[in-house]
């Protein structure tokens, strides 16, 4: 999975930039061997920027609600553009006042000058407006966007066809600049941000996954692994025992805020993609759990424990995140297997006769892959990838 040729990006960062369009290219890239800096202006290594989870939830615009916390890794003041492969901007508001910060539009007009790929989603596309790159290019982003690109000298497009997020797929290309709706075309995206990066996604066939899941699942441990894995390729479908094709499940956002236990605020929302009676375990290669609340729901229902373990009596791979070892210990799965855990499952672990490897944010064995919470996510990735026979090179 190593790369051949080292790669980097720098992500520009800030308070109130969307959760998901941080982490997800955060993740994935380092899942992929990826260094990636984050900065913001005034900002420095080890200090935390706000996010915001923006969501419909049923009135004319958007909702914004409070997201994880993101730690930042590197200093703006530092920055030198021709270290980097490429240049990533999440969006949300902090596009707005970053807009008219001449060093952040700096740093963005050289990235563009050396040719050098630039992602752009929902409202980071205001800074490619700002530092006069849109002139002839064509872009897309979140509708409200579209006057601001077409008085920068771009050509508006938006992809045809949509009625919900879950048809929100596209990410554009226009020479080294890259642009999305949003987060919900994420995987479009990653593969798009890949390509343009020189990577190469090699399989050994096309991997179908399916992600078990519940009322507040976490954010993060869902959305994460969900579009990476998309974007290598596999078939990912979501189902849960009490919900039919196209409901939605609310997600939990889970995060260290000081307190002796990660905090919880409401995150973001995802579709159920099959019903339940018409899941097959011969149609799929994997089964996720991410971890959360939603766990404990799923080990109160026997159809969703007699799942798990249908996928492990037919050699399927099975991946568990944080709270996801609860229900994979219910099952039966963990005998005897090497695990990731964090605190809340440790003891759940070990009493279902599985090994906690306490060094370990993610731990593989045989066919089972396990992390011990979002903050292992790249690893659990990795590793995953690898079980699915998926390999990646620049």
């Amino acid at each position: 999975m190593g790369s051949v040729v080292e790669k980097s990006a720098l992500m520009i960062c800030g308070d109130y930039m969307e959760d998901y369009e941080v982490m997800v290219p955060f993740s994935v890239l380092q899942a992929f061997g990826v260094r990636v800096d984050c900065v913001s202006p005034n900002k420095f290594p080890g200090d935390k920027c706000v996010t915001a989870v923006h969501e419909f939830l049923g009135f004319e615009l958007y909702s914004e609600l409070p997201g994880h916390l993101f730690t930042l890794n590197s200093n703006f003041d530092e920055v030198k553009a021709e270290c980097y492969d490429a240049l990533v901007i999440p969006g949300g508001r902090f596009t707005e006042l970053l807009s008219v910060d001449n060093r952040v539009l700096s740093i963005v007009k050289r990235f563009a000058d050396a040719g050098k790929p630039i992602a752009t989603s929902c409202h980071s596309q205001l800074l490619l407006a700002a530092a006069g790159l849109l002139k002839g290019k064509k872009c897309t982003a979140f509708a409200s966007m579209k006057p601001v690109i077409e008085l920068a000298g771009g050509i508006w497009w938006e992809q045809p066809g949509i009625t919900s997020a879950v048809d929100i797929t596209a990410c554009l290309k226009d020479g080294n600049i890259l642009s999305s709706i949003g987060w919900p075309a994420y995987a479009e995206y990653l593969k798009t941000l890949f390509e343009s990066m020189g990577a190469r996604i090699h399989a050994t066939k096309t991997n179908s996954v399916l992600f078990l899941c519940g009322d507040y699942v976490e954010d993060y441990e869902f959305n994460v692994p969900f579009r990476a894995l998309q974007a290598l390729g596999c078939k990912v479908d979501t189902v849960t025992p009490s919900k039919k094709k196209g409901e939605t499940c609310v997600t939990a956002i889970h995060d260290d805020e000081g307190a002796q236990v990660f905090s919880e605020k409401r995150g973001h929302n995802l579709f159920i993609t099959a019903n339940w009676s018409d899941i097959c375990v011969y149609d799929y290669d994997c089964l996720v759990v991410p971890g959360g609340r939603s766990p404990e729901l799923l080990v109160m229902n026997d159809k969703a424990v007699d799942l798990v373990k249908e996928f492990a009596e037919k050699n399927r791979v099975i991946a568990g995140i944080g709270q996801g070892q609860w229900l994979l210990a219910a099952a039966g799965v963990l005998k005897g297997k090497r695990c990731a855990s964090g605190h809340g499952t440790k003891v759940m672990v070990k009493m279902s006769g599985g090994d906690v490897e306490e060094s370990e944010g993610c731990v593989s064995d045989g066919k089972l892959v396990t992390a011990v919470g979002w903050p292992a996510l790249p690893s659990f990735i990795s590793e995953l990838s690898k079980l699915l026979g998926l390999s990646f090179e620049f």
